[in-house]
This record gives C-alpha cells, sequence and structure tokens, in this order.
C-alpha cells in the first residue's frame, strides 16, 4: 500500500493534465528552481478527479502519506533539475490547498487528531520569526559527527557514537546542523461564527518553512493542518494526563484582502439590482435599519452611508486618501444609541462591537505581549475589523491614553506597533461609530458639544458626522414611542416589517462595497459649492470649515452612490451629503451663545462667543500692563473685565482665567497678580 501511494502520486504529478492539455505539476517542478521554492502546492480538487483514494490518504493519514508523496516529489524533481533536487531535498514540502470540507475550529476535537483539516479562522497573534534545528550534528570527544533528525519539542541526542563507543558527552555542532524558519500564529474562531454569550475557540499553529510571515494579525485565512496533542514535559516525562490541542500548518491562504467573505448567489445579485433600481431604493434601506427603533431617520441614514463607506484613492506616490466614514453619537440615557451600534455590527459584511468601559489600548489597537519568553504581535479590535467597521460604545468611560490609540488610525487607518524592539504597521482600515453619554447624564442644550463631553479635540474633528440625541418630553411623540415598544414586547416581532430583511440588507452592503465611483463635474461643482459658502459664512471671530469637511462631503456623496450601484456620484448623492453635514451644522455647530451657525470653532474649543471673550481679556490685560508690561492685580483685573459688560458674573471670569493660565496664554508672576506671555 506504501509503494502504491508513492507510485501514485509521481504520476500524478507526471501525468496530470489542466484545462488547457498542460502537464500542470511537471511544469510547476521543472520551474522551481528557477523561482528558488522549496515547496510544491498541490490543490486538492485536482487529487479528487485524479484519484479519491490518494486524495483521502493525505487526510486520514497526512504524516505517512506526506511522506510519501515528498518521496515521489523528489523523483520526479530529480530528473527535470538534479542538481536543485539535491540542494532541496531536506527542505522538500508538500502543501496541500482547497480542501472543500471545513471543519469549524469549535468543532475540532479528539476525533481529529493526527488527522489534516481545513479551517477558516482570523489571526489575532503572530510571534517572531524563530530558527527551528531539523538535522542535528552532534560530535563526540574524539571529534566524530553524528546527526539525528529532529522531531517533536526537545532535541534528540545520539544514543551512542557513530564512530566509537561515546553514549553521552556530545556537544551540538551548529554550523553543520540543518534549520528552518519557524513562527506560532494564534488563530481565532470568525466573531460572525461565534454563538452568543460564549468565548471565541482559539488554536497555536506552528508555522514552518516557506509560510512564515505570509499573514498578520488581522487577516482572515483559510489554512490546512494536521491536528496534534502537545504534552506538557518535564524532564522529558509528560507532567499530566491533559494535553493541549495544536495544529501543524501545512498552507496559509490569506483572504483577509478581500471585502467580504459573504456568499453571494446570482439570485441575491439579481434581487439587490432589482431594489437599486427601484424609485424609493434609497428610503427603504433607510427603513430597513435598525427596525426596532422609532425615529432617528437621519442617524440611520449616516450609519448605512457608514456601512458602505466610500471607495479608497491611492495617488501616484502612494498615499492612501481614506474612504471610511466615521460617526459620532452623543445623546441622553435611553435613546438606544447602544442597540443602533449593536445593530450597525452584525449587519456590517465585518463588524466588531467594543465598550469603552472594558477596552484598553492594546484592546483597541494592538499590542506586544511575551509569552513563553516569544514576543508576540496581538492584533486589538481595529485591526481586527480592518474593511470592516469597529462600533464602540461607553466611548466617555475609556482612559484618555486608550483613547488616543485611535488618532492614527481614525485618519492614516493604519496602527503602528514600536515596543520590545518590533516595529510594526498593520493596517485598520476601519469605520468608527462611536457613541458616549453626556458629562452629566443628560445633554445640556445651553452649552456648546464640546462642553457637554470630555473628548480630546483632536480626536473629535476626525469624524465626519456627529449628532446630539435628546430625550426632550413631547407629548404626541412620547405617545407614539410608548405605542411603538408595548407593541413590539407584545407581538414579540417589528411592529412594522422592514422592506428588506436583514440577511439580505447585509448581503446588499456587501456587495455594494464592490462599487468605485467617481464624481462628476455636476457633484464636484454642488459639493464645492456648499463648501464654499461654510468658508464665507464664517465671521469676524469665527473659525470656519476645514478641508476635512470637503473630504466629508466626498466620502458621504460616495458612499451614496456606491448604496446606489452606481459608477458614477451624481447631483443628487452630492445634496444627499450636504444635507446630512447641513443637519450637523444646524444641531451641533451652532453657537449657545451667540446662535452663529456653522461655527466649526466649536470642535476645536473655540466658539465665537468664547474667543471674542478672549479677545476682551487680552486687549483689557494689554491696556493695564502699559508700555511698562507691570503685573496687574487679580482683583483689578477682575473689576476692569466686568466693567466691558461682556461676562455674566464674576464666576464666568474666573473660570476663563483659570482656563488660558492653563493653556499658557497669561501667568501668575507672583501671587494674585497676572502677565501676559507675549507681548
Amino acid at each position: 500500500m506504501t509503494r502504491g501511494l508513492s507510485e501514485l502520486f509521481e504520476e500524478f504529478l507526471r501525468g496530470f493534465e489542466d484545462k488547457d492539455g498542460e502537464r500542470k505539476y511537471q511544469v510547476i517542478l521543472a520551474q522551481m528552481a528557477a523561482s528558488g521554492r522549496k515547496s510544491v502546492i498541490v490543490d486538492y480538487e485536482d487529487l479528487i478527479h485524479y484519484n479519491t483514494d490518494l486524495a483521502e490518504s493525505l487526510l486520514k493519514d497526512p504524516d505517512k502519506a506526506l511522506k510519501e508523496c515528498k518521496s515521489a516529489a523528489f523523483e520526479v524533481l530529480s530528473t527535470e533539475n538534479p542538481s536543485y533536487a539535491g540542494e532541496i531535498r531536506k527542505g522538500l514540502t508538500i502543501r496541500l490547498r482547497g480542501v472543500t470540507d471545513r471543519v469549524n475550529l469549535r468543532k475540532v476535537d479528539t476525533s481529529h487528531l493526527d488527522k489534516m483539516i481545513a479551517f477558516a479562522g482570523m489571526l489575532v497573534r503572530t510571534s517572531e520569526l524563530r530558527p527551528l534545528l531539523v538535522d542535528a550534528a552532534f560530535v563526540c570527544p574524539d571529534g566524530h559527527t553524528t546527526r539525528v533528525i529532529q522531531e517533536g519539542p526537545s532535541i534528540k541526542k545520539p544514543a551512542k557514537c557513530e564512530g566509537c563507543n561515546e553514549t553521552r558527552n556530545f556537544e551540538l555542532d551548529q554550523k553543520d546542523s540543518t534549520f528552518i524558519d519557524s513562527q506560532i500564529l494564534r488563530v481565532q474562531e470568525l466573531p460572525e461564527e461565534l454563538p452568543p454569550g460564549q468565548l471565541p475557540r482559539f488554536f497555536d499553529i506552528d508555522v514552518e518553512g516557506d509560510i512564515v510571515n505570509t499573514a498578520r494579525p488581522g487577516d482572515r485565512a483559510i489554512m490546512t493542518g494536521i491536528v496534534r496533542a502537545e504534552p506538557d514535559f518535564s524532564f522529558g516525562i509528560p507532567r499530566s494526563r491533559s494535553f493541549r490541542s495544536k495544529i501543524d500548518a501545512n498552507y496559509i491562504e490569506v483572504v483577509g484582502k478581500e471585502p467580504s467573505q459573504i456568499h453571494i448567489t446570482k439570485e441575491d445579485e439579481a434581487i439587490i439590482k432589482s431594489i437599486a433600481s427601484g424609485p424609493d431604493a434609497y428610503q427603504k434601506l433607510i427603513k430597513s435599519m435598525a427596525p426596532g427603533i422609532l425615529g432617528h431617520e437621519a442617524v440611520k441614514e449616516a450609519i448605512l452611508l457608514l456601512l458602505v463607506g466610500g471607495p479608497q484613492t491611492v495617488l501616484p506616490d502612494g498615499t492612501k486618501l481614506r474612504g471610511d466614514i466615521n460617526v459620532f453619537l452623543v445623546g441622553d440615557p435611553g435613546v438606544a444609541k447602544s442597540e443602533m451600534l449593536k445593530f450597525a455590527a452584525q449587519v456590517a459584511p465585518r463588524g466588531m462591537f467594543a465598550s469603552g468601559r472594558g477596552s484598553t489600548a492594546a484592546g483597541l489597537s494592538a499590542a506586544v505581549i511575551r509569552e513563553k519568553n516569544t514576543l508576540m504581535l496581538e492584533a486589538g479590535v481595529v485591526v481586527l475589523a480592518d474593511q470592516g467597521i469597529a462600533c464602540i460604545d461607553e466611548f466617555d468611560k475609556m482612559k484618555p491614553e486608550d483613547r488616543s490609540a485611535l488618532h492614527e488610525q481614525m485618519e492614516q487607518q493604519t496602527v503602528t506597533i514600536a515596543k520590545g524592539g518590533i516595529y510594526a504597521t498593520l493596517n485598520a482600515r476601519t469605520a468608527i461609530l462611536a457613541a458616549t453619554n453626556p458629562i452629566l447624564g443628560k445633554y445640556n442644550p445651553y452649552q456648546n458639544l464640546i462642553d457637554n463631553i470630555t473628548l480630546p479635540i483632536p480626536l473629535l474633528t476626525r469624524f465626519d458626522l456627529i449628532f446630539v440625541l435628546r430625550d426632550t418630553p413631547i407629548p404626541g411623540q412620547d405617545e407614539k414611542l410608548a405605542t411603538h415598544i408595548l407593541d413590539v414586547h407584545r407581538k414579540r416581532a417589528y411592529v412594522d416589517s422592514p422592506p428588506i430583511q436583514f440577511e439580505l440588507l447585509k448581503k446588499y452592503i456587501a456587495f455594494a462595497k464592490n462599487y468605485s465611483p467617481v464624481l462628476t463635474m455636476e457633484a464636484e461643482n454642488r459639493i464645492k459649492e456648499y463648501y464654499l459658502q461654510l468658508r464665507r459664512s464664517a465671521t469676524e471671530g469665527q473659525i470656519g470649515a476645514t478641508p476635512r469637511t470637503l473630504e466629508s462631503l466626498i466620502r458621504l456623496a460616495s458612499a451614496k452612490a456606491r448604496l446606489m450601484l452606481r459608477e458614477q456620484v451624481t447631483e443628487d448623492d452630492a445634496l444627499t451629503a450636504v444635507s446630512l453635514m447641513n443637519k450637523m451644522v444646524e444641531d451641533v455647530l451652532t453657537d449657545t451663545e451667540t446662535k452663529t451657525k456653522g461655527d466649526f470653532g466649536i470642535l476645536l474649543g473655540q466658539p465665537a462667543g468664547e474667543r471674542g471673550k478672549l479677545a476682551t481679556v487680552m486687549d483689557t490685560l494689554r491696556a493695564l500692563e502699559g508700555p511698562d508690561r507691570k503685573p496687574i492685580e487679580a482683583k483689578v483685573f477682575r473689576q476692569e473685565l466686568m466693567r466691558t459688560n461682556k461676562f455674566a458674573n464674576e464666576d464666568e471670569v474666573d473660570n476663563l482665567i483659570k482656563k488660558i493660565t492653563k493653556e499658557g496664554i497669561i501667568f501668575e508672576s507672583k501671587p494674585g497678580f497676572f502677565r501676559r506671555v507675549q507681548g
């Protein structure tokens, strides 16, 4: 049987022909020397078509079958290129690709031990690359060399020297020994396959040879490998009857570069295109977003565009302009912020949900950890959600140092790690949907946004859209909401069935992400006109729109075109972007004191009213100092400020003085006396 298996595989390598009649594997083996490869990748589907017994033997008894197949491959390679065959004889490997029957990682058990399986998973950790001893050369005191093939976790020494009777005193000759590259990966089951309320199952994967460094944390991969039971050794004896599962990788195929792994059939594609061609397609999509939540149409519209996003633009010099949209929700408790975040994470082709209270900087971005004296790179939420969305609830509960980890990700869409001698840049092309409660639990409409939340200004400006959700008692709306909630609980279903069901909506979004619409002149003119209008409307002392606002408008318009499955961004798409931006301008960027709209200084912590008061403070202090710039007593300073009639009371004056002192604009030259920092 063993000899027959070797012969069968040799016949397969020499005789298998593809659709074009070309001898596929004979060509591959003939080209190995030119490419420098040491492994032969065999498609499982080819084996099934050629000989089912041969294919099944590789899965049922992989150790024996791979050894025989390697011997057969060496024989074929020897006829094609004898010198190269001798050079790579020890490193020659057979790798199996495309095994059709995949096993869910959660279902891997003892029945799979020492068998080859195929599985899909997400890489959460990768170790540094380490040399692995495979052929050890031992030298006795008399200088004789004895070689021992190494297998298993510990080094095996020779029982007896081949040149003399020495049995104990051996030294390893590293220069004469053979090493190969090795790496440990940690693979976790995919989030969409995780049963509710259960911890994800993970396996450590041993990777050797030419497949090391083929995958990074955050990548999704389809792998083939042999399941092993690994004991915990102590002085060469297993410590416990309980062994640990691991997998020896045979082949790795990274699929994380694709937008989605959702399978869309031809029938699904036809239904999706028929929906998009309807006159009320956009409204249907909005109504299908979180149908269990009443109202909040503008927020649902924004989240819908966030789920699709705009296409990423890559300039000739390699600079990347992000297409992902970031949305921030600020609102009173009980307005369904968390429910909208959870719905978005579920309907997204690749969505992750995290709570700010339980997330650290490493849990959000990435971290370097030490395990068993090995440094491993571990991916966080925004890396695992690459080309998807990350929903972060309780954004205000995060520590400032943890929140600052998002600065690079939200604009450059990468996560850079520099720790423990490891420097790495990971892709984090992730849209952020965040939600927070106001400082005092209830949003104060008489204060600006920046006074209602505790977020750093640089992070706030990276959000494309910001919405304030207020819980205001309105008799008619309150009754409607109460009836809706009671109906949902009574019927245990949606009050109004959504126009597009959940699974179809998920497929629709995944399908729409394949489009890359380009701007038309009409759309460009509409976006430019609105942006310039925002710039012109900025009065003296008011900060206007920035180029980031212009880019946000482009992203929103492109996302709308994508959602409608269009190859071009039309004027109608631009109007949708303008409408959403205008809502943010009216609700969030209106100064509560001066009532001026479109004051982008609110996001920078400097609304027009406060900037005017700051100018008054500086002018007053400059006048009091005079040409000699003498220190001014605090009491005199406050009295002069109150005489300007621009401050409501002395508390407001004191708070502003404390703020600009903390910012280093003025300072106390001695207790109770102030001076300007600059002339």
